[in-house]
């Protein structure tokens, strides 16, 4: 049986979600099915209701009881999330042992390794259970450990980034 690809996109710059995001979009005008599971981002897209009309092709989950992003988070609001955070990651495991999606999406999965709230091989052993699964991280840092069992990194670094303003004349 062949392995789902293991895909990255990591950096300081803007997109590596929108980047991800676009991989579910084409995977879904293929027929397939996508899952997305966000994780330190505060409210995220999965109370969109724009992205409630994208499933079942494409479904985005959110375990976090949190509004805000992880680092605006107080100590205690982040210790209660790493519960959260640990069955999010229960999830993924049952999405991939189950062949649930053909693409699972792990967004910011690569801050959760950096907040230590999961290390290295436990990330390297759930994906282990992928089948013919493709599995897509996200995040900003990118541990080199990680290098050892992923098949594509993209990094992505932002030249410029300005912010669209809108006027009374416009």
């Amino acid at each position: 049986m062949e392995k789902g690809k293991i895909t990255v996109f990591s950096g300081e710059g803007r997109g590596k979600t929108a980047a991800a995001l676009g991989m579910a979009l084409d995977a879904a005008a293929d027929g397939k099915t996508a899952v997305v599971i966000q994780f330190l981002k505060g409210r995220g897209l999965a109370e969109s209701f724009f992205c409630k009309r994208m499933e079942p092709d494409i479904k985005i989950f959110r375990f976090e009881k949190s509004e805000v992003d992880y680092d605006d988070r107080s100590l205690e609001q982040k210790e209660d999330d790493v519960s959260s955070i640990r069955n999010s990651l229960g999830f993924a495991r049952k999405v991939l042992a189950t062949g649930e999606c053909d693409l699972l999406i792990l967004d910011e999965v690569l801050g959760v390794i950096d907040n230590n709230i999961i290390t290295v091989e436990e990330l390297r052993d759930l994906v282990s259970h992928r089948g013919d699964t493709d599995v897509i991280f996200t995040g900003r840092v990118l541990s080199g450990e990680l290098c050892t069992f992923v098949d594509e990194i993209s990094q992505i670094s932002t030249v410029r980034f300005k912010k669209y303003e809108t006027t009374e004349n416009s």
